[in-house]
């Protein structure tokens, strides 16, 4: 996941996506848009939940509420949602590009080497702008979460996932040491040992 952080004075994951846009483009026409929650099969991950532009109001309206660094923002839709979806570092990073870029965010500060966005008044008027969109947008999230949030906590999820990602990325980097493999299995082992007694 270290790949996608949003270090202060870099050059910013997914530049390129928000010249023309955001990943799920660059289109809203008010209220009348909707969110494809498929909850059959990956419905949890790697399907798409938000129409065009969807992501871009939900971003901009967490933002809204209280600035945010961009894994909180991921961490604030896993919990509207119970767990039920994820965005992906990769989808949330060249979304805050363009909000930034569009001048509806701007940051705030640098901390610990992380950004922390805040929204500006330009963001605000747009929000008020969308605001049947936003509104329905953020109810449905709220119902996806009644219904299905009896699911597994979403840092659990979120943890999970990360431990997968950490370990492909090691793997894919080629055949580590032997002390290295050791070493990971006892971090795992630990680790499972350590839930195991909660």
């Amino acid at each position: 996941m270290h790949m996608f952080r949003d270090h202060c004075g870099g050059q910013g994951f997914g530049r390129r996506f928000a010249r023309g846009g955001d990943e799920f483009g660059d289109r809203h026409h008010g209220g009348g848009r909707h969110m494809g929650m498929g909850m059959g099969g990956g419905g949890r991950r790697g399907r798409r939940f938000f129409d065009h532009g969807d992501l871009r109001l939900v971003v901009l309206g967490l933002i809204a509420e209280k600035p945010r660094h961009g894994y909180e923002v991921i961490k604030a839709i896993e919990e509207a949602l119970g767990g039920q979806y994820s965005p992906s570092p990769g989808v949330v990073y060249p979304t805050l590009t363009l909000l930034e870029e569009l001048g509806h965010v701007e940051i705030q500060l640098c901390e610990s080497n992380r950004k922390l966005y805040a929204v500006t008044e330009a963001g605000r008027a747009f929000l008020d702008t969308n605001k049947g969109a936003v509104d329905a947008l953020f109810a449905r999230m709220a119902e996806t979460r009644a219904i299905h949030g009896d699911g597994p906590p979403p840092q659990i999820i979120r943890a999970m996932e990360n431990l997968k990602t950490a370990l492909r990325l090691k793997l894919a980097a080629g055949k580590p040491s032997e002390e290295a493999i050791r070493q990971a299995a006892a971090a795992i082992d630990a680790a499972a040992l350590a839930i195991e007694n909660l």
